[in-house]
């Protein structure tokens, strides 16, 4: 039988940062962010040879192995293999085999969450495959216990509970990492609107999100006042996130953005570069109210707020940075899988 699971990738429009360790741990953290219409998808292929097969089609990698208990983490798709391993200890305590294939629509340091919701899709091509017993919350913390534990890859904890929820969601994040989602319910003309108006650029530049990450971390714990008071003013980005957009108010979006594009930039060293400053200024000067890097920063996809009749104005404007102006929508579901 044929198993298939699709997880849909996010952008995180305010709050960045403040769900990573330690700041989350101390402070708590409140993220801002909706998913959209590009997916991270896993296929399941069931087998009866005694093999494992994991095929990364957009890698164009692929590798095979005895069935096991157990896949050495050696850095070939060791996302695929840390979710086999934690599948096979906490639920089948039995080796499978299965050919596993994967893909993602955007490429890894995009800054759209793509390995934590590569993740999530794997993780739901198991649950329909073994009929796993997990909820949405406990499909997310699986999620974030195998990625930030089991294969100690530095991030946040928003991606996971995006990619599984779906939809446009304000997350709470506290110090016992307690996470809460909590779902806004914006009406349709105003979601039209917004993905309307909000540029999605891909920079085509890619970046190693994990050190900036661990740059941010470091500032925490060395109780840098500078990247723990920028971080606060990110987390008030979030609230005032939220309250414009079950507003309505579309027209303070760009100005919010701006706020804290201006603080996330004193948070660590690498989130900018002076080819980012310069994209983002000849958006501003195009007609553009404000913007942000996508993820941690350094590199991938940025976005952009142009309301009125100034998109067509700062979609030129870009032409000459060379990237890919991305067409997407909003979407309302989390992971969904299904069986042929």
């Amino acid at each position: 039988m044929i198993f298939r699971s699709k997880a849909p990738l996010r952008l995180g429009l305010a709050g960045g940062g403040t769900d990573v360790s330690p700041y989350s741990d101390l402070y708590g953290g409140a993220i801002l962010n909706a998913t959209i219409s590009m997916y991270a998808y896993a296929t399941i292929r069931t087998r009866d040879d005694g093999k494992i097969i994991l095929h990364a089609v957009d890698k164009d990698e692929k590798h095979e192995f005895k069935s096991t208990d157990r896949l050495q983490l050696n850095g070939e798709l060791n996302l695929v293999k840390g979710v086999y391993n934690r599948i096979v200890k906490d639920f089948t305590h039995k080796p499978l085999s299965f050919e596993m294939s994967t893909f993602v629509d955007a490429p890894p340091g995009s800054g759209l969450g793509t390995s934590s919701t590569l993740v999530v899709a794997i993780l739901g091509a198991f649950m329909e495959w073994l009929k796993l017993p997990l909820g949405e919350y406990d499909m997310a913390h699986l999620a974030y216990e195998i990625e930030r534990i089991d294969l100690n890859m530095a991030g946040g904890r928003q991606d996971q509970y995006a990619a599984t929820f779906g939809g446009v969601n304000f997350m709470e994040f506290f110090k016992d990492e307690k996470v809460v989602v909590n779902p806004l319910r914006i009406r349709r003309n105003i979601l039209n609107e917004l993905a309307y108006n909000l540029v999605l650029f891909n920079t085509e530049t890619s970046r190693l999100s994990s050190k900036i990450i661990a740059s941010q971390s470091k500032n925490v714990l060395q109780n840098n006042r500078q990247t723990i008071e920028a971080t606060h003013r990110l987390k008030e980005q979030a609230v005032m996130m939220k309250e414009a957009i079950l507003k309505g108010e579309l027209d303070k979006f760009g100005e919010i953005l701006d706020f804290g594009w201006h603080h996330k930039k004193l948070m660590a060293k690498g989130i900018s570069n002076p080819y980012i400053d310069e994209i983002y200024q000849a958006a501003i000067n195009s007609g553009a109210t404000g913007g942000k890097i996508s993820g941690a920063g350094g590199g991938g996809f940025m976005i952009f707020y142009c309301p009125d009749n100034t998109r067509l104005k700062v979609i030129n404007s870009l032409k000459k940075f060379g990237g890919e102006i991305k067409r997407y929508e909003f979407t309302a579901s989390g992971v969904t899988t299904w069986n042929l």
